[in-house]
Order: C-alpha cells, then sequence, then structure tokens
C-alpha cells in the first residue's frame, strides 16, 4: 500500500493539478464566446470528478506499479522462485498476487478521492485569478452540482482499474519466457496492455453509466 500508494502522490498530484487547471483555462476560454464562462464550474466538476481524476490516477498506477509487479513476478519466475514456493508448500497466487490485489483495490479509490480535491483545488485556483470567483464561492457550486452519484461513478471506475492492473501485470508476469529480455517484453506489454484496458473500460463504463 505505500508502494502503490503514499509512494505515488507527489506525482498523481502534480498531474491531477495540471489537468484540473488545464480544465479550467480551456473552460472559461470556450465559455467566454457565449459569455457564460462564469458556469465553468459546472464542466470542471463533472470533468474531474467523473473522468480524468480515475482516468489520470489509473494510468500512471499502470505505469508504476502495474509494470512493477510484472517485472517482479517475471523476474521471480526466471530465477525458479515461484518453483521453490510451491515445494515448500506456499501458494504463489496467496502469497504474490492478493497482497498486491488488496493494496490496489483500496488505494487506488483513495488516490482517486485525493485527486479529485486536488484537481478542484488548482481548478478553482485558475478560476480565483481569472474571474475573480472565490474560492468559497467556487466550492458551493462545486458541492451544489455534485452528487454522491457522481462521485461514486468514479470511484467505482478506479476499483475496476485496479483490478485491471493487478490481473494484467500478474499474467504477463507468470507469462515470461526467456531471461531479461522477455522481463523487458512483459514488463512493456503489461503497461500498454493495462493503458489500453483502462480507457477503453473508461469509455464502456461512461457510456452505461449516462446512457
Amino acid at each position: 500500500m505505500m508502494e502503490v500508494g503514499i509512494h505515488a502522490i507527489p506525482i498523481i498530484a502534480l498531474l491531477v493539478a495540471s489537468i484540473g487547471a488545464m480544465l479550467a483555462i480551456q473552460g472559461i476560454h470556450t465559455l467566454r464566446v457565449f459569455g457564460a464562462e462564469s458556469r465553468v464550474t459546472i464542466g470542471i466538476a463533472f470533468s474531474v470528478v467523473r473522468e480524468f481524476a480515475p482516468l489520470i490516477i489509473g494510468i500512471v498506477i499502470a505505469g508504476r506499479s502495474g509494470s512493477a509487479l510484472a517485472a517482479r513476478i517475471g523476474t521471480m519466475k526466471i530465477n525458479q522462485e515461484i518453483d521453490a514456493l510451491k515445494v515448500m508448500g506456499v501458494n504463489p497466487v496467496r502469497f504474490l498476487v492478493v497482497p498486491s490485489l488488496i493494496a490496489m483495490v483500496i488505494m487506488v479509490p483513495m488516490l482517486t478521492i485525493f485527486g479529485d480535491i486536488v484537481g478542484l483545488v488548482a481548478a478553482g485556483l485558475y478560476v480565483n485569478a481569472d474571474l475573480g470567483i472565490s474560492m468559497a464561492a467556487f466550492f458551493h457550486d462545486v458541492v451544489d452540482i455534485l452528487t454522491i452519484d457522481d462521485i461514486m461513478h468514479g470511484l467505482t471506475k478506479s476499483f475496476l482499474f485496479a483490478i485491471l492492473i493487478t490481473v494484467i501485470g500478474v499474467v504477463n508476469g507468470a507469462g515470461v519466457q526467456g531471461g531479461a529480455d522477455g522481463v523487458g517484453k512483459a514488463t512493456t506489454r503489461s503497461v500498454v496492455q493495462a493503458i489500453s484496458a483502462i480507457v477503453m473500460t473508461d469509455m464502456i463504463f461512461a457510456f452505461v453509466a449516462t446512457g
């Protein structure tokens, strides 16, 4: 949980804050055409909580922890450490996979909540600087706009992303063949597949949930 969650906080804070500010910049620029820039809060709140925070965090965790999991299991397989665990009567799935899955399932949604807050604060700061809307007024609008369903939408997606990242990392790690070259290929394949699965799942979930 420390490796998956706590150590990822700095990079996640940086990326989600950048996304929040970017949404504020683009939203104000677009709505200014209609003279409705003061309504930018609606787009920011929905975009950060429902889409961008879970998506960015899923991609970052896939790159950090999913690849590390694939590399670790792949290296253990090549070094015959998994076979050694079986000989000692230790279930490799229970010993290697379950702790990673539990850590992912707990920490990815927690990071999503953290990302929601950071993204909205960064967006609020830009809105305050550009439009003069105070942070109190900004968050009052956010609280009025968002519902529990919106928050759960993002958290449910992050839960699914956590499972996908773990399963893809484990499958690619366990399928390693050859030496160090095989580990490298499995790690790269794990990241590509995990990010692709996250983006496709995000699209399907958004379509089903809003359809």
